[in-house]
């Protein structure tokens, strides 16, 4: 009708009402004061005061104002007190074993679980067992044919990051 193409029509801008900016400067000081707390978290938070607000807009406004959670840490694995690596250091063969699962496949895709007992001093590898299935029974003859073979029993058995050893408990 005016010979105008409409995208060079601009919709007025919006007057940001004073409500939102007092939300919006309360949502900043929550992030502020709250380090670890997320949107959800100051969602409550402005419930519990007394605002009346949507949670999406709480999310919407917390987008725009470039508010975010800091990424998790990392949980720290637990250490001695004196502020060594390992926790059990061996000072002399057979006093710490540690035993943990490998796993492999044949060529025709088979697969081959290896259970491994080793000495923590002396890095000795003292019994592989290769087998389809490991169960805890075969983990028990293992230990015992090594504590006949190794006569003075030692003095920490270690399983090594396997789920297996943690599965029935």
């Amino acid at each position: 009708m005016v010979g105008q193409h409409r995208s060079t029509q601009r919709h007025p801008a919006k007057v940001v009402s004073i409500e939102e900016s007092k939300l919006r400067h309360r949502l900043r000081e929550i992030a502020a004061q709250h380090i670890r707390w997320g949107r959800r978290m100051a969602y409550r938070l402005l419930l519990r005061e007394g605002w009346l607000v949507n949670h999406k807009r709480v999310h919407r406004l917390w987008r725009e104002e470039g508010l975010q959670r800091p990424t998790p840490r990392k949980q720290r694995r637990a250490r001695p007190a004196d502020g060594s690596v390992r926790r059990h250091q061996a000072q002399h063969p057979h006093q710490v074993w540690a035993m943990d699962f490998q796993f492999d496949a044949t060529a025709d895709g088979r697969r081959l679980k290896f259970l491994n007992v080793i000495d923590e001093h002396s890095r000795l590898c003292l019994a592989i067992r290769v087998g389809r299935r490991c169960k805890a029974k075969d983990v028990v003859a293992v230990l015992e044919e090594l504590t006949s073979l190794y006569p003075p029993l030692p003095g920490k058995l270690t399983p090594l990051h396997s789920v297996q050893f943690h599965q029935g408990a």
